[in-house]
C-alpha cells in the first residue's frame, strides 16, 4: 500500500510504501476511495495545540506516533475480512468508516461512545487513516452504509457531519425560531447549517472573519450572517438574532470567539465548544450562576450518530455541502490551501 504520511510535524507530507496489512478478528480492510481533509488534520500535521498560558501540547506527548497517514473521513470499499468480520458486511460494498475509535473493551466503548474513551486509538490520529492507499477499521460495526449518498459526501460525515451533529444535540431541543448562532463558516459550519435546516431549524446566524464565507452560510440556508472583527463582535451577534441568544456553537473556539461568543448568551443560555484554535477563555465566575450559563465542549460524536446522521443523508433531508475532489497524492497541497484560508466547504481526496 502506499500512504501519504506526515514524518516530520509542519514538514511536506512524503509518499510512502508500506506492507498492507492483513485484517484480524473483527478488522475490516478497505481500499480507500474517498478522504476528507480536515481543519484539524492541520494540528495533527503541525503537532501542537495552543494552550494560552499553560503553553502547547504536543500530540507526541499525547501517544502520536510518526510516520502517520491522517485521515479520518473516509469511505472505502470492503477488500477482506478478518476471521470474526466474515458475512457482516459485503465485500466489494463502500462504507464510512467511523474513525474514532478507542480501547474497544470499557464501559464507554461496550456502548458505542469510543470517542469518550481514555484510550483513544483513532483512525489518522494514533493508527493511519484514509491518506493512503488502503485503510484498516478497527471492526466491522465501524462501517456504516452510504447507498444512496454521493460518497464524497459521506466521507465528511464521519468527522464534521457528526461533529456538529452531536454539537446540535447538546442544544437541542430548542423553539425552531429561536436563533443558534454558529461561529465559522467553513466546512464545519455550512455542515452545521445544512443539519440544522434538515432537523427543521428556522433561525440561523453564521459567524465569520470572511466575507466569502460568508456568503456561502447565506447561500447554504443561513437567516442572518456577522461579520466578526476585533470590535464590537457581540453587539452585532445581539443585533441580528433580536437579543442575546439561547445557543452558541464555536467552531472555531479561540480565544476571541469564546469571549464575543460568551458575551452574547442569554440568561440560561449554552456555549458549545468544538473547534481546537487554542488560546484560552477567562470567564466572570458569578455570571455564571447569576445567568445560570453553560459552556460545554463536544468532541467528535459516536458510531450511533454517524448512523443516525447517515440515515437522515440517506432519506434527502440534507443538502449537500460545497465539496470539491482532489487526488490523493495531491493531499499536502490541499493541506497547505486549507491553512491559508483558501478552501470554501470541503476537499475530498480521492483514489486514482
Amino acid at each position: 500500500m502506499r500512504a501519504w504520511a506526515v514524518v516530520e510535524c509542519g514538514k511536506p507530507l512524503q509518499e510512502l510504501e508500506w506492507t498492507t496489512p492483513e485484517p484480524q478478528g473483527e478488522q475490516v480492510l478497505l481500499e480507500v476511495t474517498h478522504a476528507g481533509v480536515c481543519h484539524s488534520d492541520l494540528h495533527i500535521w503541525e503537532g501542537i495545540y495552543d494552550l494560552g498560558s499553560r503553553g502547547q501540547m504536543k500530540l507526541t506527548d499525547r501517544g502520536v506516533v510518526l510516520p502517520l497517514a491522517m485521515g479520518h473521513e473516509i469511505v472505502g470499499r470492503v477488500l477482506k475480512c478478518g476471521p470474526d468480520a466474515a458475512g457482516k458486511v459485503e465485500v466489494g460494498k463502500s462504507y464510512a468508516v467511523f474513525p474514532w475509535v478507542g480501547c474497544g473493551k470499557c464501559a464507554v466503548c461496550q456502548a458505542e461512545e469510543e470517542n469518550m474513551c481514555l484510550q483513544p486509538r483513532s483512525l489518522g490520529v494514533y493508527q493511519n487513516g484514509g491518506y493512503a492507499t488502503h485503510v484498516l477499521a478497527t471492526r466491522w460495526s465501524h462501517l456504516v452504509d452510504i447507498e444512496g449518498v454521493d460518497p464524497s459526501l459521506a466521507a465528511t460525515y464521519a468527522c464534521s457531519g457528526i461533529t456538529v451533529y452531536s454539537a446540535i444535540n447538546k442544544l437541542l431541543p430548542m423553539n425552531p425560531d429561536e436563533p443558534i448562532v454558529l461561529v465559522g463558516a467553513g466546512g464545519l459550519g455550512l455542515q452545521a447549517i445544512s443539519i440544522l435546516k434538515a432537523l427543521g431549524h428556522k433561525a440561523i446566524i453564521s459567524v465569520d472573519v470572511g466575507q466569502d464565507k460568508l456568503d456561502a452560510a447565506a447561500a447554504m440556508g443561513a437567516t442572518g450572517t456577522v461579520l466578526a472583527t476585533k470590535e464590537g463582535t457581540t453587539k452585532r451577534i445581539i443585533e441580528a438574532a433580536g437579543g442575546p441568544v439561547a445557543g452558541v456553537i464555536d467552531l472555531v473556539n479561540g480565544t476571541e470567539t469564546a469571549r464575543f461568543a460568551f458575551d452574547a448568551l442569554r440568561k440560561g443560555g449554552k456555549l458549545v465548544q468544538v473547534g481546537l484554535f487554542g488560546g484560552e477563555m477567562n470567564i466572570p465566575l458569578p455570571l455564571m450562576p447569576i445567568r445560570a450559563l453553560t459552556v460545554q465542549g463536544s468532541y467528535v460524536g459516536n458510531v450511533k450518530e454517524l448512523r443516525e446522521l447517515m440515515g437522515i443523508a440517506r432519506s434527502g433531508k440534507i443538502a449537500s455541502i460545497p465539496v470539491a475532489n482532489e487526488p490523493l497524492q495531491n493531499a499536502d497541497g490541499v493541506l497547505n490551501r486549507l491553512r491559508a484560508g483558501k478552501i470554501t466547504g470541503r476537499v475530498v481526496l480521492t483514489a486514482a
